[in-house]
């Protein structure tokens, strides 16, 4: 038997920043964004022992634990010793894991990968969580357990999947809110955005930890404030369809964001940005706390091939991409019917057989 978890990584469009304590909990904070077609991924194949062995495919590295003993934090795959635990894991498997996106994209993969963990381990046990209790796990593991600086967002929109407007108010007030955006409007908007890696990996912790040592400046944090007050009319905007003032409000978020952490950009992420809205982008921003990763930018669709060729020509990586409207999912399967000798076909001249 083979027990899978695939949680798919998400972009924001707007508010980002405004979902870290202690701005969400005495300001309350808004996010809006999707979630994409790139996903994180962990099989679970149960043993016979104790043993615990865990493969990360990304980082070609192997861990191995034994039930017996503690689980204990050394640096090496710490997310899977802290899941491992949260779900009180007493029986041997084998763990894969493996995502579409590197650590430090600026897509959510740490808690991506941390829903994914969780939901295989649910699966194998049994154990039903609706959506708020998987993220407000995902979250509890992640950034008190292991003590990772950030927000709440990205636990919550891979756990729901597609468009959400999500509010913060700290842990347990978190409301998620399900946008019914036509599907025009949906296939529009993703024709006209182009996703651009920059080609630098960030630790998001550091940011955020700048970020939340200027919460008390005021400059920092007005632009917080705007930053969600701009979530909201995006959300608006969207909703109604006007897709251009939508990516005009990108740019005004990202001219916002870039006030609150001085990590937040570099001159490589201008030069690419600056290039974009030369060749006719209307806006875009930096996705996740910012220092590299990934560039959203919105292009009317008669200057997007202009646009993807200049930030191609000054370094620039495009990635093909879809939105993906569904959270995650959590299956099983049987791989020893997965073990045939032959396969026999009948057809109208005669039989066929097909050693495998």
């Amino acid at each position: 038997m083979v027990i899978r978890g695939r949680a798919p990584l998400r972009v924001s469009f707007g508010g980002g920043g405004t979902d870290v304590a202690p701005f969400c909990e005495e300001q309350g904070g808004a996010i809006i964004g999707s979630t994409i077609n790139k996903y994180a991924y962990c099989s679970i194949i149960p043993r016979e022992d104790d043993q615990i062995v865990v493969h990360s495919l990304d980082f070609d590295m192997t861990v191995k634990y034994n039930t017996k003993e503690n689980y204990v934090y050394d640096g090496k795959l710490d997310l899977v010793t802290a899941a491992l635990k949260a779900m009180d894991i007493k029986k041997g498997c084998e763990v894969y894991l493996q995502c579409d996106a590197p650590p430090g994209s600026g897509l959510g993969t740490s808690s991506t990968v941390m829903v994914a963990l969780l939901s295989a381990m649910a699966k194998w046990k049994g154990i039903e969580l609706d959506g708020y209790a998987m993220a407000d796990l995902a979250y509890g593991v992640e950034r008190l357990d292991l003590g990772i600086a950030g927000g709440y967002q990205d636990q919550y929109a891979s756990t729901f999947g597609g468009f959400n407007f999500i509010e913060f108010h700290g842990r347990n007030n978190v409301i998620v809110n399900p946008l019914r955006i036509k599907k025009d409007i949906i296939h529009e908007l993703q024709y006209n955005l182009l996703l651009c890696y920059t080609g630098n990996i960030h630790v998001s912790a550091n940011i955020i930890k700048d970020q939340v040592s200027n919460y008390k400046k005021q400059d920092a944090f007005d632009a917080m404030c705007e930053v969600k007050a701009l979530a909201y009319a995006m959300k608006d905007e969207l909703l109604r369809g006007n897709l251009h003032s939508f990516g005009k409000l990108l740019d005004y978020g990202w001219q916002s964001k870039k006030r609150m952490s001085s990590k937040i950009t570099n001159p490589q992420i201008d030069e690419l940005y600056d290039e974009a809205k030369k060749a006719g982008a209307l806006g875009g921003k930096l996705l996740g706390a910012g220092g590299g990763g990934f560039l959203l930018m919105y292009c009317p669709y008669n200057v997007k091939h202009k646009v993807a060729a200049r930030m191609e020509q000054v370094g620039g990586q495009l990635m093909d991409w879809n939105f993906e409207l569904r959270g995650v999912q959590s299956w099983c399967c049987d791989s020893e019917r997965w073990k045939y000798g032959e396969v026999s076909v009948r057809m109208p001249d005669r039989n066929y057989t097909f050693k495998l």
